[in-house]
């Protein structure tokens, strides 16, 4: 409907409207508010015919005369020329509302709400409020207040020729009211609403002079593809269908970060013949502003989609705080959720059962992915697969990787892998702090056998797409990764075989070391729920995580005295049942492989024991743990290796010592015998060892020497 000039309504000129009625009830107001200055003049003054706005007076005792000169004021206004002619303009009848009105234009919500006409006049004062910069000033000067130039309640039975009709509409479940068309600024105590400002939200005026307008910026058009519901989908919406929407509703939607929410509510929507309005996330809505965009959902018949991080802004606790005003509309509200338990708070009677929405398989990642890239991707066949399988995203999160590689001018495969980590973000919070790598493979030193097997976990690793989507095991195992055990004494290299397999020459995952003392709880379910809350994060695209002296968390189950035993138990099954679903590398270090839990064990890929080092390997340890940049060539690798059984651990130990030592004593980049025979004397009394002179043998003397 397009606006069209119309007579002179208001008080500020050129303002439009199109429709018959509106013009009617806006220039009500003006006849009705011209009329009573002319009266305040007379009144207040004694000067009829003024023009301008009458003097503001004593407020209190023009109140206290109201009854006094109700009958002047009736006599003044079948007397005076000028109220005469504007009291027989008033008088003319309204024009009759149209059969079939549009959604949303104000005969339709006359129709629909059965106002009466002391309804519509005072929804009209709202409207002409909002329309007409200069009503404020006639407002004030009606009701003898400066401080108050706004329409009231209060203003409207002083302007309607029926002040017991307006008392009806001084309550908050009156039709124009609860569905949020006029609503008072502030919280009025009871008795005031009076006096507070009457508020039509800008959107509203809008819709009831033309209901085709375009909506606000605050949403946007939901989408127009509609996708194939799943036999759950199909219940809501054959429950929805069947539930009639006589006041707020909310559809509760559960699925994973970033899923492709909008489409679920367009498709449900239209299939509910209705349409669905998105609101941006980048702007949030008020409260106030709430309840005028629950007005425009439902003039405009709109289901509203929330934004995703909502539920996450809107803690439980504060739950109320926006469904409250809001919960007398009937509007459908479409709620994205990560946790069933985020509908816990919301009222019984609008919440509807939960929706669910699946989270992408591979195989709709891999083509999402492939149609996101086009052109650019064809080349990376085997990597876009890869992408697909390590980094679970959900549609949004595609979205943004695809956008970010756009600049590129030729996509390279350690390009799209760039964008996918930077946009998988782990959020463990203190329960796991990341690692950065400081190994590669090359430098570990383990025996044939052990060396072997890792280089098996690292082929492992990267055959799992083509093991679980080529070969179809992803079925069987669902999508599981890897959980292996490394065992061994302290320092034999378990930590620094994680870091070499987590490094970019390998696997290039990002690793994370488990804290457990922040991960075990003494509090009943406590740990249960940090255990959670790391898988949960780690499902998000493929990492490491490492947990150090894993026998603390994953020690053998108890038989139950208490309650406590009981519920250590059902931590330990949940930890089993989630190790089984990790989709990454899961790596637990032990030096007591003996009391963690046999059905672990049973669950593990791959058992890897680290050894001390023998001779060969302690010598080679020796001759690789200094830098590059530090002068060794005085050193006895042979001897040291051969004369002291110690772990790589105590050997990176002594040599670091031995820099301290040379640091502080030449200042110069070189190690030399007796310094490192010092260091490693200090090691073996640190772990309680004989350091007799007959241990150190030819080399006795030489340290005897250092030590003085």
């Amino acid at each position: 409907m397009s606006a069209k000039s119309i007579a002179q309504v208001l008080f500020t000129p050129r303002l439009e409207a199109a429709n018959d009625t509106v013009v009617y009830w806006l220039r009500q107001v003006n006849l009705r508010l011209r009329r009573e200055v002319c009266w305040c003049w007379a009144n207040r003054a004694g000067q009829a015919g003024k023009t301008g706005l009458p003097p503001i007076a004593d407020a209190a005792a023009e109140n206290l005369d109201l009854t006094r000169y109700d009958h002047d004021k009736h006599r003044f206004f079948e007397n005076d020329i000028t109220a005469k002619y504007l009291s027989e303009q008033i008088q003319a009848p309204p024009p009759a509302l149209a059969r079939t009105p549009a959604r949303g234009s104000w005969d339709w919500v006359a129709r629909e709400l059965a106002l009466d006409p002391a309804a519509q006049f005072v929804l009209a004062l709202g409207l002409a409020a909002r329309l007409d910069a200069a009503l404020g000033a006639v407002c004030s000067a009606c009701l003898n207040d400066a401080s108050r130039p706004y329409p009231t309640l209060a203003l409207a039975q002083r302007l309607w020729d029926e002040p017991g009709a307006i008392v009806a509409l001084a309550d908050g479940a009156h039709p124009i009211f609860r569905h949020g068309l006029l609503s008072w600024s502030g919280d009025a105590a009871p008795g005031l609403e009076w006096h507070q400002p009457l508020e039509l939200h800008a959107w509203l005026a809008q819709t009831l002079l033309d209901p085709e307008t375009s909506l606000p910026a605050l949403l946007q058009e939901g989408s127009t593809s509609e996708r194939l519901l799943t036999d759950e989908q199909e219940i809501a919406v054959w429950r929805l269908a069947s539930t009639p929407l006589a006041a707020m509703q909310i559809v509760p939607l559960l699925g994973a970060k970033d899923a492709d929410y909008a489409q679920l509510a367009s498709t449900l929507s239209r299939r509910l013949a209705r349409r669905v309005a998105v609101v941006r996330p980048t702007v949030e809505p008020e409260r106030h502003a709430l309840l005028a965009l629950a007005a425009l959902g439902w003039l405009r018949g709109l289901d509203i989609l929330l934004p995703e991080h909502w539920c996450a802004r809107h803690a439980q606790k504060n739950n109320e705080s926006w469904f409250t005003p809001i919960s007398a509309v009937p509007v459908r509200w479409y709620l994205p959720i990560t946790e069933p338990s985020m509908c816990q708070g919301l009222p019984a009677f609008a919440l509807t059962p939960i929706c669910r929405l699946p989270e992408l398989s591979f195989e709709q990642r891999l083509a999402l992915f492939r149609s996101r890239l086009g052109e650019r991707g064809k080349d990376l066949t085997g990597d876009v697969a890869e992408c697909a399988r390590r980094f679970r995203f959900q549609y949004h999160a595609i979205e943004r990787v695809a956008q970010t590689l756009r600049r590129s001018s030729v996509l390279t495969a350690p390009q799209l892998f760039a964008a996918c980590r930077a946009e998988a973000i782990n959020e463990f919070g203190h329960l796991a702090q990341p690692v950065t790598p400081r190994f590669t493979l090359d430098e570990l030193v383990l025996p044939p056998a052990q060396m072997q097997q890792i280089d098996e976990i690292r082929r492992a690793m990267s055959a799992l797409t083509t093991v679980h989507y080529e070969w179809g095991t992803a079925r069987a195992w669902s999508e599981g990764g890897l959980a292996i055990l490394f065992g061994g004494p302290p320092g034999t290299g378990k930590t620094m075989a994680a870091e070499a397999l987590a490094h970019p020459t390998a696997l290039g995952l990002p690793m994370y070391r488990i804290d457990l003392s922040q991960v075990v709880n003494k509090y009943i379910g406590e740990t249960e729920k940090n255990l959670k809350r790391i898988f949960d994060a780690a499902e998000l695209a493929d990492c490491i995580l490492f947990f150090d002296e894993a026998d603390a968390l994953f020690g053998k189950r108890t038989e139950v005295k208490d309650a406590h035993d009981r519920f250590a138990n059902i931590e330990i099954s949940y930890l089993l049942e989630r190790m089984e679903r990790f989709k990454g590398l899961a790596i637990l270090a032990t030096n007591r492989k003996k009391d963690l839990d046999e059905a672990f064990m049973r669950r593990l890929r791959y058992v890897i024991e680290f050894p001390l080092p023998g001779v060969p390997e302690r010598e080679r340890i020796w001759r690789a743990v200094f830098p590059s940049q530090v002068d060794v060539s005085s050193l006895d690798f042979r001897y040291l290796a051969r004369q002291f059984p110690l772990s790589g651990g105590h050997i990176r130990s002594i040599a670091f010592n031995a820099c301290l030592l040379s640091a502080t004593r030449s200042g110069e980049a070189r190690v030399a015998m007796p310094t490192v025979l010092i260091a490693v004397k200090r090691e073996l009394d640190k772990l309680n060892r004989a350091t007799s002179e007959e241990l150190f043998g030819a080399y006795a003397p030489m340290l005897r020497k250092a030590m003085a």
